[in-house]
């Protein structure tokens, strides 16, 4: 929850709208909780973590075809996803976009 949120109180003679609206926080913000990464996905990214840390610069198929070694039921739409999760970033040269 950001922090001008945390002032917002049912209790108060304002109602939860006119707070929300005087803080700018959105009333969904108050509401909405998000949800825990399930364990799998968390041993996953563990397994991933340590592959990595010796090979850094594996991508998502030779990920897929390790956890499937692991016995994980895994795609490389999962594994896109549970990288950016960590914030693993490929780093390489991309095109220079200042040059005509």
């Amino acid at each position: 929850m950001k922090a001008r949120a945390r002032f917002v109180r049912p209790a108060w003679t304002l109602s939860v709208r006119k707070q929300c609206e005087l803080l700018s926080v959105p009333r969904g913000q108050l509401y909405y909780t998000p949800k825990e990464e399930r364990p799998e996905n968390l041993q996953i990214m563990r397994i991933m973590d340590e592959h990595l840390l010796t090979h850094p610069t594996e991508g998502v198929r030779s990920m897929v075809q390790l956890l499937k070694d692991h016995h994980f039921n895994v795609n490389p739409k999962r594994i896109r996803r549970l990288f950016g999760v960590m914030g693993y970033r490929a780093i390489y040269a991309r095109r220079n976009l200042s040059k005509l």
